[in-house]
């Protein structure tokens, strides 16, 4: 087991941990509107072209491209009309030389017209004979079969993590089920005699539990499948009986560790006992989040997280979030949302850690600007309030006020 808060950096800790996992592999299908946000356990192919038929993009008149060149207001083309395409109908007619048909945006193009004269720039001289005031060229206005996509091409990769245009899509090419990858299982266990469930009254010393829940919307927001283990005593038996059992029943494991030395001492002693290859990493050098334990059982990610909710939440978005994402097969794991904004105040650090402060976003003068919440890592509101983390790198003193800098956002 490696020395105690013997730190590395993020870059080093992920390192001991990412490469030893690998996709879960198992995979359900659920109906479309269930796989938003989930993870494609296969490649999506298209299964048709889309559009099936030639498209109108405006309300106007199908024509033959040629018959309206060089029509002008001072030398109108003269066609005649030949009928009305209706909506959500095939085309019954042919648009024949010189001739033209009414259709509406989105609706078939009919055979033999290559383009679509917009209403505005056509004028009726009578019941029959449309006057066009402007040339179109062969395939103005008109969207032709498998402009969007063609059939057999490929859609999305493995891996991806779908959004809902991307459900719109599937819609639109008939696919109602989609094959995604099953949700990791998560389980977390809190700890601390003087942790009791948020229903309970505290008596004085006593803690609601904050960090179960606070995990469990994160590990739900990661894709992953939450499962609360309950609180164990500061008992390294319990501890471990509990975490022994919340492991078998699940993929992964957080842990969140009492805050005295001699809780965070029991933790990593207990997480070593749960078997090879054990402890890979009890130290980081970040700000708060230090004594983060990233370990392994098998082939099962487990974590020690900090008891201070903010160090919990820290912790979880550099070093469990990432893990998740790699047991879901998701392609897009480190590729978090970030801004540019300008520091409203200055930040201090020191050089050799990493430190993430809380930020709240927002414009003045027609710019983004971030204002630090500064505040201790045991008080949940610090992140309630902001909106984002700044990252002060590990060669910096500090950030000054006014300097552009990146804001990952929750």
């Amino acid at each position: 087991m490696p020395e105690l808060f013997q730190v590395v950096t993020v870059a080093q800790a992920l390192g001991r941990l990412l490469p030893h996992l690998q996709p879960l592999g198992r995979a359900e299908r659920v109906p479309l509107l269930a796989a938003l946000g989930r993870v494609s356990a296969a490649e999506l192919r298209a299964p048709v072209d889309l559009p099936a038929f030639p498209r109108s993009t405006m309300d106007g008149f199908a024509v033959r491209a040629a018959d309206t060149y060089g029509a002008g207001e001072a030398l109108p083309a003269y066609l005649q009309l030949c009928g009305e395409v209706p909506m959500g109908r095939a085309a019954g007619l042919a648009v024949q030389p010189n001739q033209a048909a009414r259709v509406h945006t989105g609706g078939m193009l009919p055979p033999g017209a290559d383009a679509v004269v917009m209403v505005e720039n056509t004028q009726l001289l009578d019941a029959g004979t449309l006057e066009v005031l402007r040339p179109v060229a062969v395939g103005e206005n008109v969207i032709p079969i498998g402009e969007d996509v063609r059939a057999g091409e490929l859609l999305f990769a493995r891996g991806h993590r779908l959004r809902p245009q991307d459900l719109g899509g599937l819609a639109g090419l008939g696919i109602d089920e989609v094959a995604v990858a099953a949700q990791p299982r998560l389980a977390i266990l809190a700890t601390g005699d003087e942790v009791v469930p948020p229903s309970a009254r505290p008596q004085p010393g006593q803690v609601r539990d904050i960090n179960s829940y606070t995990v469990a919307a994160l590990a739900a927001q990661a894709g992953a499948q939450p499962l609360l283990a309950g609180i164990a005593p500061d008992d390294a038996a319990q501890l471990h009986a509990v975490a022994q059992q919340a492991l078998a029943d699940a993929d992964a494991l957080v842990i969140s560790a009492g805050s005295s030395v001699s809780t965070r001492d029991m933790t990593v002693q207990v997480i070593a006992a749960l078997g090879q290859p054990g402890v890979l990493v009890h130290g980081v050098s970040i700000h708060p989040g230090k004594p983060t334990i990233l370990a392994l059982v098998g082939a099962k990610p487990v974590f020690g997280l900090p008891g201070n909710p903010v160090s919990t939440m820290i912790a979880f978005d550099l070093f469990v979030a990432p893990a998740l994402l790699r047991l879901l097969g998701d392609e897009s794991a480190g590729r978090g949302a970030s801004v540019q904004a300008r520091l409203a105040r200055n930040v201090a650090s020191r050089p050799g850690r990493e430190d993430f402060v809380p930020v709240r976003l927002a414009a003045r003068d027609g710019a983004l600007w971030a204002d630090p919440v500064f505040g201790k890592s045991n008080l949940i509101y610090t992140m309630a309030h902001a909106d984002g983390l700044l990252r002060v790198p590990l060669d910096l003193a500090g950030l000054y006020a006014g300097e552009q800098v990146s804001v990952r956002v929750f």
